[in-house]
């Protein structure tokens, strides 16, 4: 099983680039793993909020494979303690056939055709991060899920 990280946009805030460097070499250790970065629409100041969404959701869609399993990292997702998240992983893992492919969308969160595609939807909180941490914050969590499968002294509970 490989995992991806699907991101709306490139990331520019040079701490968040370095974390998620961090934990992005970490985790191949454990899976697979890559960040692969849509870059962003230009010229949308003449689109509304539904314009954008659409076309950003094509270019997650063109992503895509169909047997990829798509979890969405979406404010109205499923909420995890990290041990959870462990146990949730741990069963996508057993299953065995399928890549995981999380995303993070645009400003203004995604498409009715991405909505509709996808698998599950997880949140990291009931805060709003910005797209840019959200990144390192979840690779950090997905780091800390293996090390948990793994009974590694990282999580402390």
């Amino acid at each position: 099983m490989k995992i991806t990280l699907l991101t709306v946009g490139k990331t520019d805030v040079k701490w968040v680039k370095e974390g998620l460097d961090t934990y992005a070499s970490r985790l191949v250790h454990y899976a697979p793993f890559k960040v692969q970065e849509i870059p962003e629409l230009k010229n949308v100041s003449a689109l509304d909020r539904a314009q954008i969404k659409a076309r950003e959701g094509e270019l997650i869609m063109k992503c895509l494979r169909p047997s990829d399993e798509l979890v969405l990292l979406d404010e109205g997702g499923r909420e995890f303690r990290s041990l959870d998240f462990a146990a949730w992983l741990e069963e996508r893992m057993s299953r065995g056939s399928r890549d995981l492919v999380f995303v993070i969308g645009g400003a203004y969160g995604f498409s009715e055709e991405v909505y509709a595609r996808a698998d599950s939807k997880l949140s990291l909180s009931k805060m709003t991060f910005s797209h840019q941490m959200v990144r390192t914050i979840f690779a950090e969590q997905l780091y800390r899920a293996f090390t948990i499968l793994r009974g590694e002294p990282y999580h402390h509970e």
